[in-house]
């Protein structure tokens, strides 16, 4: 067994901002911080963006092509989860590549429903405009009904992984955080892309964002 390098930075870095960002989300909102809540919100489609572009271009781990299989995989992988074994994923299992994928149609939605959200007082979306207020009411509906969904998908995540845990002793937090994972040996270390170009695409996405909100 050797420590190997899985999980690029600019992952990492999205992550974890995910996580800090949904909570901010919900508490601005709570706290009727809707100007906060606001700029959570772009935050959240920027880096969304981001993703969707380092899902592309980015390093092996981080690639929509390398962890997203076919449901047979998914299947397959599932039916061994009682199976206490070694951890051999060098990225996303294939059952978490799905999970990875749900959860950014849910804040694409959810970022997306904001632009054109209102709140019945003093706060509009920046592209109500567009759509009009009996469209923006049935549009904040749906971005309040899919906030519960990702809910429930945050609540089934940790589940599972808490599941894996249990059952497979497997860590799946530790390598998210340190970026290395244990792995055989003779294990093929993934291609890593360098952090400069997930700036250059972070940057650009969040003058896409700017943009977009000033239309």
């Amino acid at each position: 067994m050797r420590r190997i390098k899985v999980w690029d930075l600019p992952v990492r870095l999205f992550h974890w901002a995910i996580v800090v960002l949904i909570v901010a989300a919900w508490t601005t909102q709570e706290l009727n911080k809707m100007e906060w809540h606001m700029r959570v919100g772009y935050a959240i489609l920027a880096l969304l963006l981001f993703r969707i572009v380092w899902g592309f271009i980015g390093s092996d781990t981080a690639r929509f092509v390398r962890f997203l299989k076919s449901p047979a995989a998914v299947l397959r992988h599932l039916s061994h989860l009682r199976r206490r074994e070694a951890d051999r994923e060098i990225g996303h299992n294939a059952a978490g590549g799905w999970m990875v994928l749900l959860m950014l149609v849910l804040l694409g939605v959810q970022a997306g429903t904001g632009l054109f959200s209102n709140d019945d007082s003093a706060t509009d979306g920046p592209l109500m405009h567009l759509v009009g207020k009996d469209q923006s009411d049935f549009i904040s509906k749906i971005h309040a009904l899919n906030f519960n969904l990702i809910l429930a998908v945050i609540v089934l995540h940790v589940a599972a992984i808490t599941a894996y845990a249990v059952l497979k002793r497997q860590n799946l937090v530790r390598p998210m955080v340190t970026g290395t994972k244990e792995m055989p040996g003779d294990t093929a270390a993934p291609r890593l892309v360098s952090p400069v170009w997930a700036a250059v695409a972070l940057a650009a996405a969040a003058g896409a964002v700017a943009c977009l909100v000033n239309l």
